[in-house]
């Protein structure tokens, strides 16, 4: 049984939404930092981007990830107003798990002794915050004063405690403690307040919102000192803000799609000292979250790219990290460059990474439909959507040539290509196949069953169909006519992925009912059988360039590994892959083999032989 570990980790980026913030944090003793993805709370490392780690333990989506002060701990919170404490060390160590609201958390922020937390979001009546000790969960404090959800909460550095909220009600609320009391509130706002922070010696706080304002208040007291500047200000939404190390400069990130640095002087007011401009100017280019780490300023866009800026250096071109949101359905490598994959979400992202280096651009769509299917040929990509279309795009560097599309009338199940006759492409739909000739439909074939996966030969002569019904329907293939050949009847449940060995001798096919099962192309027979050790559907499944592996990847999270000539019981499962499902999985070479997931990450594992 050969052993199996982890490589490469080439992680997704945050989760982000239309018109909010988003919050990314950091370890105060290193260059770690969090941010969240659906259920994932992600650890990177700004030194080392491939070094990541992934937290998977919230049964629903975290909002917010947050080191204590001491650097031991880690509090993340989730929609449904669960807090998490948990410990990296060793392996992941939950210390306490607690019901904090009754509805979204948005926010939380620790004590600076690291003994307290404070939770912000939305919930039933005035629960809208709450602090309580991190041990106990026991509350300390009354957080009277909002109407309506509570987007941020900050807890003061420095003694004498206090804790400040703000929300959608435009309120500033300023509580004295422990045990907290509500002090005050300011209303210098006109817009949702979407962010609040304390300097780091504590003597200030910012909050900054979507009437485009930032107001700087004093840290004790919570009177409103000055604000920052209008002249060359935001002209968007502030969705948040980050005070430099020395209390003396602030970060902030707004929907103009631009970051600006503030120089805060001592009477409270604020005057831009840099700006940065994120991305071409689209949509996704908003920003809407930050971060100053240490000599790190982090802007993160509402596409989620990170970008990571010098504070000491600020005309050095950035380190841009990116990745994708969504479940990442498709992996693809080209025969001529084994080192380089590309990957494809669901949400028609496709990005181009390197062995051993990471991120190395998006490939831009120009406005393709979401991807269902992604195959490659030399230089091409073709692709299927749930548009009824199937495009053949040239690939140029970090972008798709122009793309062109044509309609099979129905929406593409599966999609192959016939390698060494790349113009031939098997198109599968409910009802049956569509051969095309580039973008020129050959035929469209009612094949009588409902099809759910399809592959054709390398040489284009043969195709096999798998159906709804579990079985397979070998064809010939002649000009535009499918003849069938011979129907194998093994599976117990729909077809999910049909695939033929790069020696084109075999094919191996997976089910709906968790089982994969190779086949020898010449007598139709089986020849590996017992491929029954995945929990639930096969999802996807590769071969190895030697045709000696076949790799299944499934809806169970595991990806299992199977050496032909070798009973199925001596398989090699890597479990728990990727959080919530393993999507896609692809030979680099013979030694590793890459996998992807609804977690939205692609990992990269070496197989080692016993």
């Amino acid at each position: 049984m050969a052993q199996v570990h982890l490589s490469e980790t080439y992680a997704c980026v945050p989760s982000t939404e239309r018109g909010r913030g988003i919050l990314i944090s950091g370890d105060p003793k290193s260059n770690n930092i969090l941010y969240c993805n659906g259920r994932s709370v992600i650890i990177r490392n700004l030194d080392n981007p491939q070094n990541v780690e992934v937290y998977g333990e919230h049964a629903y989506p975290v909002t917010v990830a947050r080191y204590s002060p001491n650097g031991e701990w880690i509090a993340s919170a989730d929609v449904s107003g669960i807090v998490r404490i948990w410990g990296t060390h060793n392996g992941f160590v939950l210390k306490n798990e607690f019901k904090v609201l009754s509805g979204r958390i948005d926010d939380l922020q620790w004590s600076p002794d690291s003994l307290r937390i404070v939770a912000s979001g939305d919930g039933k009546g005035k629960s809208l915050v709450r602090a309580f000790m991190w041990d106990s969960g026991s509350t300390v404090g009354e957080f009277d004063g909002h109407s309506r959800r509570v987007l941020s909460c900050a807890f003061k550095p420095s003694r004498p405690y206090r804790i400040v909220t703000c929300g959608e009600d435009f309120l500033v609320n300023f509580y004295e403690g422990p045990p907290f009391k509500f002090k005050h509130s300011q209303r210098e706002h006109s817009n949702f307040v979407n962010c609040v922070r304390f300097s780091s010696d504590g003597s200030k706080f910012i909050t900054v919102g979507s009437d485009k304002k930032g107001i700087i208040y004093e840290g004790k007291t919570g009177e409103k000192l000055g604000e920052l500047s209008a002249q060359d200000g935001h002209q968007g939404s502030i969705y948040a803000v980050s005070w430099s190390p020395d209390s003396k400069q602030v970060l902030t990130v707004s929907a103009d799609k631009t970051a600006k640095i503030w120089e805060i002087s001592q009477d409270g007011n604020g005057k831009v000292i840099k700006t940065l401009i994120s991305g071409s100017g689209g949509v996704e280019d908003m920003l809407v979250g930050c971060l100053w780490q240490n000599d790190h300023l982090i802007t993160v866009s509402l596409g989620g790219v990170i970008n990571v800026y010098s504070a000491s250096d600020l005309e050095k071109a950035p380190c841009t990290l990116s990745g994708h949101i969504k479940n990442v359905s498709s992996l693809i490598i080209f025969k001529n460059d084994r080192n380089m994959v590309l990957s494809c979400s669901y949400d028609g992202v496709v990005v181009k990474w390197i062995r051993g280096v990471g991120y190395f651009g998006n490939i831009n769509m120009k406005g393709h439909a979401p991807i269902k299917c992604c195959i490659a040929v030399e230089g091409e990509i073709i692709l299927s959507g749930f548009d009824n279309k199937v495009w053949r795009a040239p690939i140029q560097a970090d972008e798709c040539g122009s793309a062109e599309h044509v309609d099979v009338g129905s929406q593409p199940k599966d999609l192959s290509v016939a390698l060494n006759v790349p113009e031939l492409v098997l198109v599968a739909t409910d009802s049956g196949a569509v051969l095309l000739n580039g973008l020129k439909v050959l035929s469209s074939i009612d094949l009588g069953f409902t099809v759910t996966a399809s592959a054709i030969s390398p040489d284009g002569t043969e195709a096999v169909l798998g159906g709804q019904d579990g079985k397979l329907h070998i064809y010939s293939v002649s000009g535009d006519t499918l003849t069938e050949e011979a129907v194998l009847e093994k599976h117990r449940g729909a077809i999910t992925v049909i695939r033929y060995s790069p020696d084109v001798s075999m094919f191996a096919s997976g089910d709906a009912n968790r089982e994969a099962v190779v086949w020898d192309r010449s007598t139709r027979e089986v020849k590996l059988n017992n491929m029954l050790y995945h929990t639930a559907r096969i999802n996807c499944l590769a071969w190895s360039p030697e045709s000696t592996m076949v790799a299944t990847g499934s809806l169970d999270t595991s990806v299992i590994i199977y050496e032909l000539g070798k009973p199925a019981s001596s398989r090699t499962t890597v479990k728990a892959a990727h959080l919530g499902g393993v999507y896609g999985v692809e030979f680099a070479d013979e030694c590793s083999i890459y996998s992807s997931g609804e977690d939205g990450c692609v990992r990269l594992w070496a197989i080692t032989p016993q």
